[in-house]
C-alpha cells in the first residue's frame, strides 16, 4: 500500500520559502494571495495493513523534525 504523509512547518516557525513564493506570486500579478506556507508531501510504499501507529513512528523518528514540523498521515 502507499502511505502519504503531509509535513508542514509549525505555526510561528519562520518559512522563508513560503515568503519567497508569496513575493513571487505578488510580482506576477496575483495580489490576492495572502500568507503562503510551504511543506512537503511524502509517499511511502509499505506492506498492506501497516498501522498508522507504525507510520507515526517513522514520522517521529526520521521523516519530520518534531521541533519545527507537524505531520498528518493522509492515506
Amino acid at each position: 500500500m502507499k502511505a502519504v504523509v503531509k509535513v508542514t512547518l509549525r505555526k510561528g516557525v519562520l518559512d522563508p520559502q513560503g515568503k519567497a513564493i508569496e513575493s513571487a506570486l505578488h510580482s506576477l500579478g496575483f495580489a490576492e494571495v495572502g500568507d503562503v506556507r510551504q511543506g512537503k508531501f511524502i509517499e511511502i510504499d509499505v506492506p498492506d495493513g501497516t498501522s498508522k501507529d507504525r507510520l507515526k513512528e517513522m514520522c517521529q523518528k526520521l521523516l519530520t523534525n518534531p521541533v519545527t514540523e507537524d505531520f498528518e498521515i493522509v492515506a
